[in-house]
This record gives C-alpha cells, structure tokens and sequence, in this order.
C-alpha cells in the first residue's frame, strides 16, 4: 500500500511538471494557432539560466528572473522569425521552429558543455515534508506540485477574469475589430508567445534542480509535451491539466507493475499458450511503461480526435 501511495503521488507530481511545460505550448497554439516545435527548448532555457543565475542572485532571484529571460527571448523569436512566416501556414512555423531547437540545443552545449551542469536543490529545501511507511518524501517534489497548480490558477483566472484576456481572446478570434479598438494585434501576440515561453522557463528552471539539466533534457520531455497537448485537447487549459495528470499517473503506476498479459490469461487457464506465443505477451507492464502516454494517444486520436477537452472545429 506504501508503494501504491508513493507511486501515485510521484505521478501526480511528475503530471503536473508535464502541465508546466505543456501549458505555454497550449496557450500559444490555443490564442495564436502555432505549434511551436521549440518549446521543449525555452523550457532548457529556464533550467539554464536559473543555474548560471544562482551565484548570483541566490535560489529564488534565480527562479524568479529565469522566466523572464526566456520570456524575452520568446518574444524576440516571434517578433524577428515567426511574424516572418506566420502567413506561409502551419508547415513553415513547423519547420522554423523545428530548426530552432537544434540552435538552441547546440547554443546551450557551446557555452555550458556537452554534459550535465551542477544545478541542485539548495540545503534549505533538500528535506522530507512527511514520510510514508519507511520512504521520505522530498519536500521539493511537493513546492514543484505546488507552483504548477499556482501556474494553472493564475492562467486559468488571467485568460477568463480579466481584461488582459479578454483583448487577447478578441484579437485571436476579431483581430480587424481589436485593431479598430485601437489594439495593438502583433504586440498582443508577440506577448502570448513571450508568456507562453516564460511558463516553460519557469518550469525548467524549477524541474531543472530536481532532475538532471542536460542539453538533452528538451528532447527527453519534448516529445510527451506534444502528447499531453494532443491528448487533451489543442488549446485547452484544461484538458492540458486532465492529460497531463492521466499521464503521468499511469506511467508512474505501471513503472511498478511487474505483471505480463500471460498472468492475465493464467485467470482462464491459458498461461501455457500465452508464454508459447511468446512477444508482448510476456513483456512486462514495467518495461512498456515509456510507450503507455503514446497507445493512450493512438486511442483518443481513433475515439476522439479533438482530444480529451478539445472544441470540435
């Protein structure tokens, strides 16, 4: 049972880090209708900046103005690359920030090397918040499920309560209209990408002192951030947060699942044939863990392909 607790809240906590990155991906696709490839990257970003801040400011002033930079920089990408292409479609916004990534990967090996960077935890937050059976449970897992569910408030609350979003939502949906309301429609865009860069610099910067900061690190959770943004729908806040916490609880709980479908077929009496058979029926749930969050894809793209929470077109 201590093991089902710890598997389940490391799930939760590992969702909500996914939420964290894919919200800035969601929100950009969501109010500007780009798939920015590159978002993995800003989140590479946040980690880094936040490690070479950390002399400097201290553990929060790093947390803090990490973001920010990798908001600016954001921003500097929309306005000087993407306004550039954005009325060539979908496939060229694709394939700029496709190329974008390998830059900024090879950028971040030129100035901090080709291996992981000593960015850790400070002493100050490295203890247990409760202890479950015989296992601690790191207080820091807990301030990142905490700063991701703060995230999601702040967001949710800023796009639906106030005016900021609604000029936002009018200018994606009645830009002409905005725009005669003497809205400016390319700076409301370039700060949603900006913003939307900032929440993965954000959650990089606070994953990055848990788990490793590696220039690989934009290509290990890019390609579940693209997942979690299918799954729940393109441009739903929402179904970003229900993806992402499905995910992530079902890849922690069969991590701990040592069974086979033989075992399965044991309950009718055909453990025999199953083992004779062979192939995936005798690989364990543990070992299919990694490819779980992509059948899960497979199956609501085939049952419902606008995605968990996504609006039919």
């Amino acid at each position: 049972m201590d093991t089902l607790i710890v598997s389940l809240l490391n799930g939760v906590i590992y969702g909500l880090l996914l939420f964290m990155v894919s919200a800035g991906l969601t929100l950009i696709f969501g109010m500007m209708g780009v798939l920015n490839f590159a978002h993995a990257s800003f989140y590479m970003l946040g980690a880094y900046f936040a490690y070479a801040l950390q002399g400097v400011l201290g553990f929060w002033g790093a947390l803090a103005v990490s973001p920010l930079l990798v908001g600016f920089v954001g921003m500097a990408v929309e306005r000087f690359f993407l306004r550039r292409v954005h009325h060539h479609g979908h496939a060229h916004e694709l394939l700029l920030t496709f190329g974008l990534s390998f830059i900024i990967a090879e950028l971040v090996k030129l100035f901090f090397g080709n291996f992981p960077v000593n960015y850790r935890i400070p002493a100050s937050l490295d203890f247990a918040a409760f202890t479950i059976g015989s296992a601690n449970y790191p207080a820091y897992r807990v301030l990142m499920g905490g700063v991701a569910v703060a995230m999601f408030a702040v967001v949710y609350l800023l796009l639906t309560r106030t005016r900021a979003g609604i000029v936002v939502r009018s200018a994606i949906y009645r830009p002409r209209m905005a725009e005669a309301l003497g809205h400016n429609v390319p700076l409301v865009f370039m700060g949603v990408f900006g913003v939307g860069a900032a929440l993965a610099g954000l959650a990089g910067a606070v994953a990055g002192a848990f788990y490793t900061t590696n220039p690989n690190m934009a290509l290990e959770l890019g390609v579940m951030v693209f997942v979690v943004v299918v799954v729940g729908g393109l441009g739903s806040l929402e179904g970003a947060m229900l993806a992402s916490l499905l995910i992530g609880v079902v890849t922690s709980l069969a991590v701990a699942v040592d069974a086979t479908l033989a075992d399965a077929f044991a309950l009718v009496g055909a453990r025999a044939w199953a083992e004779s058979v062979g192939g995936l029926l005798t690989l364990k749930v543990s070992s299919l863990a990694a490819t779980i969050p992509f059948a899960l894809m497979l199956l609501i793209l085939l049952v419902r392909p606008t995605g968990l929470l996504g609006e039919k077109a």
